[in-house]
């Protein structure tokens, strides 16, 4: 071997060497005697469309099943969802909404006329999930209510009639028509939008056509005054900052809130998005870097607001967000069911952390969608059903419900891959009512575990308790044969050093610490 090659070779076994060692490392300072926004809980906030098995058979099985019910509503899935402590559902669209005539889901179900979803596959929705069944299903499982009005097929006149049904408190027909078909005292109507994706699916409109009918339909949705929901606009695609900034001028007066839609595609192209399971890295990689534009989107429309609303009046809801992959081989295509790995509990956490910087502007998310379609927080199969890895996503920060956001500084290597890379560690803090600090730490390298140092200025000698979600592959998954494959464990007991203490972070995980 001549001394260049050997050279070469010594160099190499170096580098390997300098590689291997290389630790993956990062600090996070939370900044005790700084408080930022309160979290509104309803940044934790669902969505159920009329979408493949998402309202039927995953919610709704009729009370003649012989799937366990509760006036028709599976008693499983109510348990779960009661459990997580859904803070506020939104319904029934989506596509779905701007095509639904909320007179065909009230009053006797046989007589109830059947409709070809147009949207979502094709196929015949018997419309015996009506008003009356979404209302019952967010009474017994503990959820605000966000009613989707019709803009796209309907009229300011059959809006107005719905609201009135829902929420008049006197002898007018509708109020008598609701008693009639079974509701004596109004419900409780939370937020109501008038329109989705009025850019797109809702009606394909300019944001200057949409700004004035908005502000027409606005203007006919009367309720008693202790019942009057926030009225909530139909926002911007993504990036789409020109949307918002006509809605704002032309109409934030007369809005509580405006929406915006962002959705993860892995590899960026609705035709081909990319596979939920047995994905490739660079798709690991792709997701992370494109849910983080999150960050970026809202930053941008909320100084579009900030102009025109400087006192922040009007909120900014992400009222759709989540993974996108390609549909599961096999399921129809129009039905957006996909499978839910680990790496969608770290996309949810991500996003989590997002909206707790942006909580001043941010009051409500709702991720798409809560059943059997996209980034699920259950999936069913018959009388089968199971925990996703982003329903514990979920669990696991509940308590940042309500929570007042406490600023972290984040020191971090990063995971890199090819051209591409993401800071490692990310992280938020909160602190309760009851003055308890939470931490939530996530790792995205999918390979290295991470010695994080945290500081907890002021906070010496307190106990940290936490939950760990994890697993063996990047892709794991809940199956019916195996629901509990990827679940949080309890993560050892921590006290601090001092101000600081030391926290082996496994790789691909979500660590919640909480003080007890």
């Amino acid at each position: 071997m001549t001394i260049r090659l050997l050279t070469l070779f010594l160099l190499s076994l170096v580098s390997l060497s300098a590689t291997a060692a290389e630790a993956l490392r990062a600090s996070v300072t939370v900044r005790t005697d700084q408080s930022g926004s309160v979290i509104d809980p309803g940044i934790y906030g669902q969505f159920a469309e009329h979408l493949g098995r998402g309202i039927y058979e995953g919610v709704w099985v009729g009370e003649n099943s012989p799937i366990p019910n509760t006036r028709g509503l599976r008693n499983d899935v109510l348990a779960a969802l009661k459990e997580l402590g859904v803070p506020v559902l939104r319904w029934p669209g989506g596509c779905f909404g701007d095509e639904y005539h909320w007179r065909d889901g009230i009053g006797p179900r046989n007589r109830r006329p059947t409709r070809i979803n147009t949207t979502w596959g094709g196929v015949v929705d018997d419309n015996s999930f009506g008003t009356h069944e979404f209302m019952d299903f967010a009474e017994l499982i503990g959820a605000e209510v966000y009613v989707n009005g019709n803009v796209g097929t309907g009229s300011t006149q059959e809006m107005a009639e719905w609201v009135e049904y829902m929420t008049a408190d006197n002898n007018s027909t509708l109020a008598q028509l609701r008693r009639a078909n079974g509701r004596d005292k109004p419900w409780r109507l939370h937020y109501f939008a008038v329109g989705n994706e009025t850019w797109g699916c809702g009606g394909n409109m300019r944001p200057e056509f949409y700004a004035d009918l908005y502000r027409q339909y606005a203007t006919f949705i009367k309720t008693p005054r202790d019942n009057k929901p926030q009225h909530i606009a139909s926002g911007a695609n993504g990036s789409n900052t020109e949307w918002t900034e006509v809605l704002m001028r032309e109409a934030a007066k007369h809005m509580d809130a405006i929406s915006v839609h962002y959705y993860t595609l892995p590899r960026g192209a609705w035709k081909e998005k990319g596979a939920a399971t047995r994905f490739p890295e660079s798709e690991w990689m792709s997701t992370f870097t494109r849910t983080m534009r999150m960050d970026e989107i809202l930053t941008n429309h909320s100084k579009i607001m900030d102009r025109y609303d400087p006192e922040r009046r009007v909120a900014l809801l992400v009222d759709e967000w989540g993974t996108w992959y390609d549909v599961e081989p096999g399921t129809n295509e129009g039905f957006l069911y996909q499978q839910n790995s680990l790496r969608d509990a770290l996309v949810a956490a991500v996003n989590f952390n997002i909206f707790h910087r942006h909580a001043e502007r941010v009051r409500m998310t709702n991720i798409a969608q809560m059943v059997n379609v996209l980034q699920a927080m259950i999936l069913t199969d018959g009388p089968k059903m199971l925990k996703t890895p982003t329903y514990h996503a979920f669990a696991l920060y509940k308590p940042f419900r309500g929570a007042t956001h406490v600023p972290v500084e984040i020191a971090t290597a990063e995971y890199r891959l090819d051209s591409e890379s993401v800071p490692a560690v990310h992280a938020t803090a909160a602190r309760d009512k009851a003055g308890a600090l939470h931490i939530a730490l996530t790792n995205l390298d999918p390979h290295r575990a991470a010695t994080v140092e945290l500081r907890l200025p002021g906070q010496a000698g307190k106990a940290l308790q936490g939950q760990i979600l994890t697993a063996a592959t990047t892709d794991a998954i809940n199956t019916f044969a195996a629901p509990d494959t990827v679940r949080p464990v309890p993560f050892k007991t921590l006290k601090a050093s001092g101000e600081r203490l030391q926290i082996e972070l496994p790789a691909k995980s979500l660590l919640v610490l909480s003080q007890r």
